[in-house]
């Protein structure tokens, strides 16, 4: 009978087995130590070394299967159940004493001594040969891990990993040298250096991070050493899984890219968050979106009267208000929710609705961001992004709106593409609206780069591609992006926000930019794969360049001039830039819009180059409906 044949049987039948096993061990012990009598002649024979025996037999077995010992799986003995053999044991032999004494009514102290001892490592230690086949037999169907960190955070995910029989951990390493050549819960610590020994000796997989207290730096500096070893990284998510105890495999997580920067965010000044939010009307434009949605969700901790939600996408506005929804629920908020559908290009619409519910602070989030998308479409990106904007801030003029906030980004820097040159003209209406005489609105511009885990953004296609065997696809082999996670920017946007005094363009530091061929080898690295090249024809996953999309930039520039100063914040700076006064902009806005009217592609491109916006198109036209119409026009 095999092993499996035998892990398959019912658990009834095992325990049936475990009880005549404990019986014949019982039998063994008993007969054993009645051999070492000194009159030992025919003890086999005796009717009451039989009576003493079955006595004894029968009471054991029924006070162990009162302690619990047969409800205990054997693949996962523990200190409890050793300690519950050696309590029966130890009664048993009492039981055999007093047995004794009575049937045979003689007293011999040593027997029953010899008769526990016997017992005990019989019951306990065929356990434990049991759990060693089994573990053994296990193993081999489990994938070998590293713990990386010994600490409470490692020791809890040990047990967990010990719960199933997906991974087998082989040892733990730690960085702090006072616990190299330790032994934890029978697995010793190792030093970094070990790692790739550890792999060779034992074919590791992957390692798993458990060290929720480092800080990212901290982090980073060990994933770039971890890159070195054939492995996959998993970690788990932070310190408030570590307080709450719900470290489990469950909670184990392939390697962020915000782990890959290594940058620790700053925890934000409450006094700014709340300032434009808390007992406010707020009201976010493109609430569904990557960044509205989270807006929402920062803004509404702060506990503001209302949240207007306006979202042109039904299904968008659908789901972000149906989870803040649930979040008020579950959190006991009062914010009353309004979701309310529409294009920010409709004055009239958002003038009621600003109006209607006396919002005080808007963040328009609202905007067409993709850059092939605009150039592909340029008149309906320019009507969006510019005068999306410009009759949002009108509407907010004319509705008594105190704080304005336009999300707004770094490709409208010398831009080289549609997309930035109409963030950069939407910039400019704040501007001068701003400038205005009597302008009662105050508004503020944040400026930053992509952030991780966007639509769009590089970093969940990467995931995807890897998941699907590659290959990833890459635009250039110098690319470099500037990289903020989500939750940081909306952070960074609300602070910037109330910090505002009229006209300010604030930009976000964003750390060093990343060269985004770097970041995909250490993705397929991370994931415990090779790349694929031709040094390395063996790889796993090839990166293959594609080629510069239209309007895309090699580098991302934050900044138009050099004229930046710190704030109270280390990371918002404000920058004075480029305007026009509101007379010299409406005048060109006017023939902009007249150029989308006529959809002359040709006129809007030289108006925003003729535009103080530093555009300098990297491609010609490429609005799909204006080069399907030269295309025919040429035909003809």
């Amino acid at each position: 009978m095999t092993l499996e044949t035998l892990l398959a049987l019912p658990r009834n039948i095992k325990k049936i087995c475990f009880l005549i096993h404990d019986f014949l061990m019982i039998f063994t012990a008993f007969w054993f130590t009645q051999s070492l009598k000194a009159d030992y002649s025919n003890e086999w024979f005796d009717p009451a070394n039989w009576q003493s025996f079955l006595l004894t037999a029968l009471l054991t077995i029924g006070l162990f299967v009162r302690m619990g010992l047969y409800r205990a799986v054997t693949r996962f003995v523990s200190f409890h159940v050793l300690t519950t053999a050696f309590a029966g044991s130890l009664v048993s032999a009492v039981l055999f004493f007093l047995n004794t004494l009575i049937f045979e009514e003689k007293l011999r102290l040593a027997l029953p001594v010899v008769y526990f001892l016997l017992l005990l490592v019989s019951v306990t230690g065929s356990r434990m040969v049991i759990r060693g086949l089994l573990s053994d037999h296990q193993k081999k169907h489990m994938t070998p891990v590293i713990i990386y960190g010994a600490g409470r955070s490692g020791r809890q995910l040990l047990e967990a990993v010990k719960q199933i029989r997906e991974y087998s951990a082989v040892a733990f390493v730690d960085d702090n040298s006072k616990l190299w050549h330790t032994v934890i819960y029978d697995l010793a610590v190792y030093q970094p250096d070990a790692i790739a020994f550890l792999i060779e000796r034992y074919g590791v997989e992957k390692i798993l991070l458990a060290i929720p207290s480092a800080t990212q730096e901290q982090r980073r500096r060990i994933i770039s050493k971890l890159e070195a070893y054939p492995c996959e990284v998993l970690t788990i998510p932070g310190m408030k899984d570590l307080m709450d105890g719900k470290i489990s495999i469950g909670t184990l997580k392939k390697i962020s890219v915000s782990d890959l920067l290594g940058r620790d965010s700053v925890a934000p000044d409450d006094r700014l968050m709340s300032a434009d939010i808390e007992g406010k009307t707020v009201m976010v434009t493109g609430a569904g979106g990557s960044i509205g949605s989270e807006l929402c969700r920062q803004i509404i901790r702060r506990r503001p009267e209302k949240l207007l939600l306006f979202e042109l996408s039904e299904f968008a506005l659908y789901a972000i208000e149906k989870e803040l929804r649930e979040t008020c629920i579950q959190k006991r908020l009062d914010t009353e929710i309004l979701p309310f559908l529409g294009s920010v290009q409709n004055r009239t619409l958002l003038e009621h609705v600003m109006t209607a519910f006396s919002v005080a602070t808007v963040y328009h989030a609202a905007a067409y961001k993709h850059v092939p998308m605009v150039e592909f479409n340029t008149v309906e990106g320019i009507r969006n992004n510019i005068f999306g904007t410009l009759e949002c801030a009108l509407a907010a003029t004319a509705s008594g709106v105190r704080t304005f906030v336009l999300i707004s980004t770094d490709k409208a820097v010398r831009p080289t593409n549609t997309m930035g040159a109409s963030k950069r003209m939407a910039e400019l209406c704040l501007q001068a609206l701003a400038a205005e005489p009597g302008q009662k609105t105050r508004f503020s511009m944040v400026r930053f780069g992509n952030v991780l885990g966007s639509s769009g953004s590089v970093v969940p296609l990467f995931e995807k591609q890897i998941a699907e065997g590659g290959p990833l696809t890459l635009t250039h082999p110098d690319i470099t992006r500037y990289f903020m996670t989500i939750p940081e920017a909306a952070q960074l946007v609300i602070q910037a926000g109330a910090m505002g005094t009229g006209g300010d363009v604030f930009v976000l530091d964003m750390g060093e930019s990343v060269k985004i061929i770097d970041l995909a080898r250490q993705m397929i690295t991370l994931s415990g794969l090779k790349p694929k090249t031709p040094e390395q024809p063996d790889g796993d996953i090839e990166i293959l360049i594609t080629g510069l999309r239209p309007g895309e930039k090699l580098y991302e520039e934050l900044l138009i001039g050099d004229n930046v100063r710190k704030t109270s914040h280390p990371r918002i700076m404000t920058a004075n830039e480029t305007m026009l006064p509101w007379h010299e902009l409406s005048a060109l806005l006017d023939r902009i819009r007249s150029a989308c009217d006529r959809y002359d592609q040709q006129a809007i491109r030289t108006l925003l180059i003729n535009a103080p916006t530093g555009f300098a198109p990297s491609d010609g036209i490429c609005d799909l409906l204006w080069v399907r119409e030269t295309h025919t026009k040429n035909a003809v």
